[in-house]
C-alpha cells in the first residue's frame, strides 16, 4: 500500500533558484528538492546505458520494450545476492555513471552549498529496486553512519526516470538533521519511524532531472515499490574538501578482491575523471596512523580486517605514484602526486 499521510515536499524549480536561499532551506528543513535541475536528455543518456545492461541480464519481461522497465519477476534480486552484484559491477564501471555526479548543473548547486573547495565522493551509488520485494526496501536511516568523516556532508538522490509514489521514491523526516545521530535498532541498524526525532515525514512525485538534496544527518527512507517496474535512481555525495573524509570512501573495503579503481576504469575512453580526488589535499579521518592502530585495536576481527584492507588499498595508491603523503604535513592530509588532467 502506498503511504498517503505524507506532507508534500517543499519544491524549488531550478530556474527560480536563489543561491542565497540554498543554505537557509537546508538548515531549516534538512533537505531541498530542486525541480528540473538536470536536462532530461542528459538523464536519459545514462538511463539508456543502464537499461541496456539490465536487459541483457534478463531483468525485464521478454519481448517487452526495455525502456518500460517492466520486470521479469523471476529475476528479482538485490544486494548481497550474487546475481545482483554481478550486474551492479557493470553499472558501477560505466564511465557515464561516474560522470553524472560531475554534471555542471549539479556541481554549481553543490558549490553554492559547500563553498569553493567541492569534493565529490568518488563512489556514487546506483539503486536498482525491484517491486514488491519487502527485503529490498531501505528503511529509515541517516547516511552519516555509513559515510562517517565529517557530518557536514550531503547526499543528492536522483531518479533516472519519472518516479511517482508507487515506484518507491524517498521520504524525508523534516528537520531531523538537528538532532544529531539518532538511536537505531541494534539488530537491524534501522531508526524506528515512531521514535525518530524531527518534524513531519514528507514525500511525493519526482521527475527525471529532479534532485533531492539532504544533509547526512537527515533521517530518510524509501517508500515501497508497488508497481511492476524497476526503480532506477542514483545517490551522489558531496562535501567541502576542507572537512574530514573517511578513507573508506576512496577505496573498496567491502567489495570483492577483483574490484579496484583499475578495473573500474578499464573501459573508459577518457582519463579526465580518473582519480580526480587526488588533485586536492584531503583530511583523512581516521588518518593513516590511526588506521594502522585500528588494525590492532578494533574490537572485532571483522573490523580489524576492514581497517587493514583500507590501509592496504590506500598505501597501494600511494606506492603506485597516484598519491603521496607529505611527512611534514598534517598526517590526516592526502596530497596529489601530479595533476592527472
Amino acid at each position: 500500500m502506498i503511504e498517503c499521510m505524507l506532507k508534500p515536499f517543499r519544491e524549488i524549480h531550478a530556474k527560480d533558484l536563489d543561491p542565497g536561499s540554498l543554505n537557509e532551506e537546508i538548515n531549516a528543513h534538512g533537505y531541498l528538492l530542486l525541480k528540473g535541475l538536470i536536462s532530461t536528455k542528459d538523464v536519459r543518456h545514462l538511463l539508456d546505458e543502464i537499461v541496456e545492461l539490465l536487459h541483457g541480464a534478463g531483468w525485464f519481461i521478454k519481448d517487452s520494450d526495455p525502456a518500460s522497465r517492466v520486470i521479469n519477476a523471476s529475476s528479482a534480486c538485490g544486494d548481497p545476492d550474487p546475481a545482483f552484484k554481478s550486474i551492479y559491477e557493470k553499472v558501477f564501471s560505466l564511465e557515464s555513471f561516474h560522470a553524472f555526479a560531475h554534471h555542471a548543473a549539479l556541481r554549481q548547486v553543490m558549490h553554492q552549498l559547500v563553498g569553493p573547495n567541492l569534493l565529490i565522493h568518488p563512489k556514487p551509488i546506483g539503486r536498482l529496486i525491484f517491486p514488491n520485494c519487502e527485503r529490498l526496501i531501505i528503511h529509515a536511516h541517516q547516511d552519516h553512519r555509513a559515510i562517517s568523516g565529517d557530518s557536514d556532508s550531503y547526499t543528492v538522490w536522483m531518479p533516472l526516470h519519472d518516479c511517482p509514489p508507487e515506484l518507491g521514491p524517498l521520504q524525508i523526516l523534516e528537520a531531523s538533521h538537528r538532532y544529531g545521530l539518532q538511536s537505531i535498532d541494534p539488530e537491524t541498524g534501522i531508526i524506528p519511524k515512531e521514535s525518530a526525532c524531527g518534524g513531519d515525514w514528507v514525500g511525493g512525485h519526482l521527475n527525471a532531472g529532479d534532485a533531492l538534496i539532504f544533509h547526512s544527518l537527515t533521517v530518510h527512507a524509501a517508500s515501497a515499490n508497488v508497481s511492476n517496474q524497476l526503480r532506477i535512481s542514483m545517490d551522489c555525495r558531496f562535501q567541502s574538501a576542507e572537512r574530514a573524509i573517511d578513507p573508506a570512501n576512496l577505496v573498496f573495503p567491502g567489495s570483492s578482491k577483483e574490484r579496484s579503481w583499475e578495473t573500474t576504469y578499464s573501459n573508459w575512453h577518457s582519463d579526465r575523471l580518473k582519480y580526480f580526488w587526488m588533485k586536492m589535499p584531503l583530511k583523512l579521518k581516521p588518518s593513516r596512523a590511526e588506521l594502522a592502530e585500528l588494525t590492532q585495536t578494533a574490537t572485532s576481527e571483522r573490523m580489524r580486517s576492514r581497517y587493514a584492507t583500507i590501509l592496504s588499498q590506500l598505501d597501494s595508491q600511494i606506492s603506485s605514484g597516484s598519491v603521496r603523503l607529505d611527512d611534514n604535513a598534517n598526517p590526516d592530509q592526502l596530497h596529489p602526486q601530479e595533476d592527472r588532467c
